[in-house]
């Protein structure tokens, strides 16, 4: 595991969405980010980024998160990468799914831009802390 966190690939359907994810992690989070627009996007894209960690968006056109997330990891080794997938949708038995599916933890929208890249930071070095690394 590097010291710190560094690049974020950010998967979300919503152009402002995006926008502000992009400013709060790069500007006030000082990170390096690929955003994708859709999952077919991170599919080419992000094997050659490498992301040390990936934000999610659930609920896409096209494909939808989840299957994003089981695509990406046909084409990529995700083992060190925590997948934090960022939903709307709060009900308890939908958090356990996401995590099922493979995510390690689960942003709620709408996220406070201000604090989101110490929250990827926490998640990311707690990931590292469980699997040992």
């Amino acid at each position: 595991m590097t010291a710190r966190l560094e690049r974020v690939l950010h998967v979300e359907d919503d152009a402002s969405i995006r926008a502000v994810a992009r400013v709060a992690l790069e500007k006030v989070g000082g990170l390096t980010v690929l955003s994708c627009a859709s999952g077919d996007e991170a599919l080419t894209q992000a094997p050659a980024f490498a992301p040390q960690l990936i934000l999610l968006d659930v609920m896409m056109p096209d494909m939808d998160g989840p299957t994003t997330l089981q695509r990406l990891s046909a084409v990529m080794d995700l083992q060190a990468v925590p997948v934090i997938f960022m939903t709307a949708k709060v009900r308890p038995d939908e958090l356990d799914g996401y995590r099922r599916l493979g995510a390690f933890d689960v942003i709620i929208k709408p996220f406070a831009p201000l604090s989101l890249a110490a929250e990827l930071e926490a998640r990311w070095r707690n990931f590292h802390r469980i699997q040992g690394g």
